[in-house]
């Protein structure tokens, strides 16, 4: 098991990028492996749960552990098949807009897979 630490940091608000998190609906628009999100609730809330599906047909199952939306923090389980991962999101301020990071906790091997994606996900919350 292993853990990995992604950032980015752009011009949006911290707000926006919040509200990019906490409204599944646009988790498509920002991440480029995510082509749905299926899920009971379309906001972010602690016990939600649903699949991710990816832009190449899999199905991951997902549930949140918790939010803060005061703090702009968030942690899901993310499992497909055998692989498990835990994803800590958090967007902070920053002199030119705001700064998002992401914990993966997991298997090395999954998590060095999902990183050029996720990093290029949290760039695309951070633009304008």
């Amino acid at each position: 098991m292993g853990r990995l630490r992604l950032r980015a940091t752009g011009p949006a608000r911290p707000t926006t990028v919040w509200q990019r998190y906490a409204d599944l609906d646009q988790w498509a628009s920002r991440s480029p492996q995510i082509r749905a999100v299926h899920s009971d609730g379309r906001i972010l809330v602690p016990g939600l749960t649903g699949t991710v599906a990816s832009v190449v047909g899999l199905r991951a199952a997902f549930a949140v552990e918790s939010v803060d939306h005061r703090r702009h923090r968030w942690t899901w389980r993310v499992r497909l098949g055998p692989v498990r991962l835990r994803l800590h999101h958090e967007v902070h301020p920053h002199a030119h807009g705001s700064r998002t990071t992401l914990l993966v906790d997991g298997p090395t091997p999954a998590a060095a897979l999902y990183a050029p994606l996720a990093q290029l996900a949290l760039r695309r919350l951070v633009r304008p």
